[in-house]
């Protein structure tokens, strides 16, 4: 019995003292942090050959997660997501980051232009890049 509780006592102690030490190690105010980097690749040749768009980015000094508000971007390390446009529409979505990878399928045949943008909880822009691309699918018929 006297093994057990030396043996919790221990493991206790060090929970807090490995708490304590990565508290003091990780946690910045955002506004110290550096800022956030968005690195994007030109699509992969082999699928867009095959008429798929296959994007490859990574994010540095960002954590890319599905939250949102003002809470959210005192959070630290800093939070936020992606907001990716396609040929200059009027309309984005949101990327999550699951994959680190923007994959569109059925562009049609012609130059296309990709805008990622690396965005707060709120939607500001800290960063974005514009890819350019030929994709070889299908002509459209008016």
């Amino acid at each position: 019995m006297k093994l057990i509780i030396k043996t919790l006592a221990a493991v206790a102690a060090c929970t807090v003292f490995a708490t304590d030490m990565f508290a003091q190690s990780t946690v910045v105010a955002v506004d110290k942090e550096p800022p956030p980097k968005l690195i994007v690749e030109p699509p992969l040749p082999g699928p867009l050959a095959q008429g798929v768009v296959f994007i490859p980015y990574r994010v540095e000094n960002l954590q890319i997660l599905p939250v949102g508000g003002p809470a959210a971007s005192n959070v630290s390390p800093r939070v936020g997501h992606l907001h990716i446009t396609v040929d200059d529409l009027p309309w984005q979505w949101a990327d999550y980051g699951q994959s680190n990878t923007i994959i569109l399928v059925g562009m049609p045949r012609g130059q296309h232009k990709v805008l990622i943008e690396a965005v707060d909880p709120e939607g500001k822009v800290f960063t974005g890049q514009t890819v350019t691309f030929d994709a070889p699918g299908k002509e459209i018929q008016p």
